[in-house]
């Protein structure tokens, strides 16, 4: 690193010191999200720059993903402890970090594409099982909920 080169963590104490809103934590979380969900997506897709670019809810959905897997249960606490309640608050985060320029955006990208996408709390609760995902029939009989340790 050259001496004039900015840190990931610099450039994340100066947008909190600006406007505090998330924990800092928030910003890498994110950062690591992000990083993982290109990965996960198929190598011919990762492979070419145009396709890679994740959407607001491809994000959203990585985000939801390595919530479940880095914290469980304790998902939706941690996140509301970092001040990041919805969609939207992952969007301002990934756009305050465009504006910085430790992201980048194509111009149709909009914090819009994070809004109405739900409550973070009730996404990460659904996601880890504490009730019947989306469409799913839990069957007769069922409560919704899965057996200790089961990872859906």
């Amino acid at each position: 690193m050259n001496a004039g080169e900015t840190t990931f963590w610099e450039v994340v104490d100066a947008i909190r010191t600006a406007e505090p809103r998330y924990r800092r934590e928030a910003y890498g979380f994110v950062m690591a999200a992000l990083g993982n969900t290109v990965q996960a997506l198929p190598e011919e897709r990762r492979r070419d720059p145009g396709r890679r670019h994740l959407t607001g809810q491809e994000l959203l959905e990585g985000v939801v993903r390595c919530a479940r897997r880095e914290f469980g249960q304790l998902a939706a606490a941690v996140f509301a402890e970092w001040g990041v309640r919805t969609g939207e608050d992952v969007g301002r985060i990934v756009f305050q970090l465009v504006e910085s320029g430790q992201l980048s955006a194509r111009p149709e990208d909009s914090i819009d594409d994070f809004r109405h996408l739900g409550e973070l709390s009730a996404l990460l609760s659904e996601k880890l099982g504490f009730g019947p995902e989306r469409g799913a029939d839990p069957g007769p009989g069922s409560t919704g909920r899965r057996g200790p340790g089961t990872v859906a």
